[in-house]
């Protein structure tokens, strides 16, 4: 599993001109989900989510977390995170999980966060999404499971 987490002041997810999410300061996350995630491996990601210190507390120094800053959370499902480009030009997408099973997770993670956070608002699985954003700092974190779970401990 692959989080791609921007800090924002805002970012909004339209579909057919029609906004699905919308948030104020906050993460947008972009989540690819391949077909050896589980549950579990979403639970321990959605921990390290919510956990990061990545906003500036009142001495300028990044300390604090999405709950600390009342963030919101806007998260959008991208299998392209699981491009393989090692051969020609033209990505595969071989590593990606299977709509079927990928979108399961995906709404599992929506649900884990709304627990969490409760602006938690969310993109269309499969749809083409237009997403627009303003980054704040810019501050941009990938966080994959290979590395989390392997060195993380819950």
């Amino acid at each position: 599993m692959r989080f791609v987490i921007q800090r924002v002041r805002n970012a909004s997810c339209t579909v057919d001109g029609a906004v699905t999410g919308e948030i104020g300061l906050g993460f947008l996350v972009f989540i690819g989900i391949s077909d050896r995630d589980t549950e579990d491996i979403a639970d321990k990601m959605i921990k390290k989510l919510i956990g990061l210190r990545i906003f500036e507390d009142e001495n300028g120094k990044i300390n604090l977390s999405l709950n600390d800053v009342g963030g919101g959370l806007l998260l959008i499902s991208q299998f392209t995170l699981y491009a393989d480009c090692k051969k020609g030009f033209r990505p595969s997408f071989i590593n990606a999980g299977k709509p079927e099973m990928a979108n399961a997770l995906y709404e599992y993670i929506i649900d884990r966060c709304r627990a969490e956070i409760s602006v938690t608002e969310k993109g269309i699985f499969g749809a083409d999404m237009k997403i627009e954003l303003l980054n704040d700092g810019p501050f941009t974190i990938i966080l994959d499971s290979d590395e989390i779970c392997g060195k993380m401990k819950i």
